[in-house]
């Protein structure tokens, strides 16, 4: 099959099993937006800003670092320089292993000095949003229950609306980063709507799944099996050890929004399969 029927594949796959209306939501976008944002990726060497990390309590969830650290590999596989961007504790957790941008949580200026003092130190090639807040219409942040986690979820929205590079996000619900895009059409959904836009938004079930949309193409592209070199359930365990829990039932398993982790194994195989890295 050819790119764009590719791209329209795994865009269904991604939100086939629906649990927060995300058909709806990629109802309202241009089909092809998982091929046009891995195209923003490609052929990239320059430095590439991945923020993630959706506050849960006083830790930090699952879904968003798994997909943040796949990236983060495939694209240093392939010769870019990932720095991934979140508040604490989820900086902390990861400032060993990887590069780490930490984010403020006090709100302040609204992050906007941070923000365009760090895009014109590092001239990124690409920003991209994996399972982010967003900030809302009334300046606050809200989790999938309507609570307010402005003060501890870090400011991340400024890094998008100021960019001269490319910005891609990836939601599953409608109160991330991006769902800006196309707040209209999913008003309806029982969620705080965020507002912040981006160039290409990808929806998913798990957001973390939006990521091997993108790997998909990133794989195909430069001929190499970026997710058959990723783990989830390493990544889940290695987040675990160092205290997420899942964002639904807010418990410290290796799980993805309540979800088992051979949901995200099954996405994985079914993408390799359409690539061609793994047959049936």
């Amino acid at each position: 099959m050819n790119d764009q029927t590719l791209s329209e594949t795994i865009e269904a796959l991604l939100v086939a099993r629906n649990p927060r209306q995300m058909q709806t939501a990629r109802a309202a976008l241009q089909p092809g937006y998982c091929l046009r944002a891995a195209g923003l990726l490609r052929d990239i060497h320059g430095t590439v800003l991945i923020g993630t990390g959706f506050p849960v309590g006083n830790t930090f969830e699952t879904d968003g670092p798994v997909g943040a650290i796949a990236l983060y590999q495939g694209l240093e596989a392939l010769g870019a320089r990932p720095v991934i961007a979140c508040a604490s504790p989820l900086a902390e957790a990861l400032a060993a292993d990887y590069r780490v941008l930490t984010l403020a949580c006090a709100p302040g200026d609204g992050g906007e000095r941070a923000a365009t003092d760090w895009l014109a130190a590092n001239n990124p090639a690409a920003v991209v949003s994996i399972e982010r807040p967003g900030v809302t219409a009334d300046g606050h942040y809200y989790n999938m229950r309507g609570e307010d986690i402005s003060p501890r979820c870090g400011v991340f929205d400024p890094f998008l609306t100021h960019a001269s590079c490319p910005t891609i996000a990836i939601g599953d619900g409608g109160n991330e980063i991006g769902m800006g895009k196309i707040a209209g059409a999913i008003a309806a959904l029982d969620i705080r709507v965020a507002v912040t836009d981006c160039d290409e938004l990808l929806v998913a079930d798990v957001s973390n799944w939006g990521a091997y949309g993108l790997l998909a193409f990133l794989g195909l592209w430069s001929q190499r099996d970026l997710l058959g070199e990723f783990s989830p359930l390493a990544t889940l365990r290695y987040l675990s050890e160092r205290g997420s829990v899942d964002g639904v039932t807010r418990e410290n398993t290796l799980t993805e929004d309540g979800m088992a982790p051979t949901e995200g194994d099954a996405v994985i195989r079914e993408i390799r399969q359409l690539t061609g890295f793994l047959q049936d």
